[in-house]
């Protein structure tokens, strides 16, 4: 099953709700085979709200729109938010700082992990991820070590190119920071704008009348 630390929690709840039956009833003690059945998913780190961070929007059809949250993994709609459905639930962490869907073919989604809004319980992501499906499954696509990305845009005219403003560490230096590059959908990237160990980019935005002018 998933993660090991979940599991545990799992088991223990699970222990102490049926410890009454098993006193009662001579029952033997719950080991994992009891939880074959459960599905573990996450709920956040606290009782507060989720934070939306961000929402995709499919231009040609916006009864369909993905929505993403700071701790909370990524919703989708197919029916203008009637009903809204997780499609990032299996992947390495569930905090998202951005998502962005291309505009003309519109199965190719990306989402960029480990939210942008810096605070004391900031949680921290791994890299960047990309859905062909429209968020059937998800492909993890590299800068790891960036921690937390800020935004990210796609060339409307070639969804091949892609900018990703990676926040990096928000206590403390890293390499991986600053605006990247991918011309080969996310095969390979390139910083094109770089601080010093320190200063990362939140931002990137396409001029969308001149998609080659970059503002960061």
């Amino acid at each position: 099953m998933g993660n090991p630390k979940i599991v545990s929690r799992t088991l223990v709840l699970v222990t102490l709700c049926l410890a009454p039956f098993q006193a009662a009833h001579g029952q033997q003690p719950v080991t994992t085979r009891h939880l074959d059945g459960i599905r573990a998913r996450t709920i956040g780190p606290a009782s507060m709200s989720g934070r939306i961070v961000d929402l995709a929007v499919v231009e040609s059809d916006p009864t369909t729109f993905y929505v993403a949250s700071a701790t909370g993994g990524v919703y989708k709609t197919t029916d203008n938010g009637i009903t809204l459905e997780p499609v990032f639930e299996d992947e390495g962490t569930h905090s998202v700082g951005d998502i962005a869907v291309h505009q003309r073919e519109t199965d190719i989604v990306w989402v960029g992990t480990g939210e942008r809004a810096s605070r004391q319980s900031s949680s921290w992501g791994d890299g960047v991820y990309k859905s062909t499906d429209g968020g059937e499954t998800w492909e993890h696509m590299g800068l790891a070590d960036s921690k937390h990305i800020g935004r990210i845009a796609i060339h409307p005219d070639d969804p091949n190119i892609v900018y990703v403003a990676a926040m990096g560490h928000l206590w403390g230096p890293n390499e991986e920071r600053g605006l990247y590059k991918t011309t080969d959908g996310g095969e390979t990237w390139t910083r094109i704008l770089e601080g010093d160990r320190d200063t990362g980019a939140v931002d990137v935005i396409l001029n969308p009348h001149h998609p080659d002018e970059i503002y960061a």
